[in-house]
């Protein structure tokens, strides 16, 4: 680059002087001055673009590189999910066969899965206190209605009716 030092700079503003002369001089220095800020502006943003362009140019890069290695992992995953389906496959047939051969679990079938009860107390929050600590403070031992709980609550000079 250009290296401008004082001396030069006095020698330039000087020789301004004298040829522009003292009235047109401060018009012309304003208008080198937004010149050179415009030229710099221009310089600035064509040095984003260009930051911009190789940030982009080097992200895809990365995002190929990315993808690659995900269907390197896809491809390995695939293969050792079907490698493990077909050790299973044999195992099951190898015992399927074998049980096959045996007389006694040729006509077996397992029994019907038998009913059971639900359990009716699944409204009942389960806590790690005892029964005894419940009732003494007061605690909710079952489940209430809305009405049940504002029976119990009220106060006993109201009328019920």
């Amino acid at each position: 680059m250009i290296d401008f030092g004082f001396d030069k700079i006095a020698l330039i503003g000087a020789v301004a002087l004298i040829v522009i002369g003292p009235e047109k001089l401060p018009r012309v220095a304003r208008t080198v001055g937004t010149l050179m800020g415009k030229a710099r502006r221009y310089v600035a943003d064509v040095k984003s673009e260009v930051n911009r362009s190789i940030e982009l140019e080097e992200l895809q890069k990365m995002k190929s590189q990315f993808e690659t290695a995900v269907q390197d992992v896809e491809q390995t995953v695939n293969r050792e999910v079907n490698d493990a389906q077909q050790a299973l496959d044999q195992q099951v047939n190898a015992i399927g066969s074998g049980l096959s051969s045996t007389p006694a679990f040729a006509g077996y079938e397992p029994p019907p899965p038998q009913y059971k009860r639900p359990n009716k107390r699944w409204r009942l929050k389960r806590s790690a206190l005892p029964r005894w600590y419940k009732q003494r403070a007061g605690l909710r031992g079952h489940a209430q209605s809305g009405a049940a709980r504002v029976a119990r609550f009220r106060p006993a000079g109201l009328d019920k009716g």
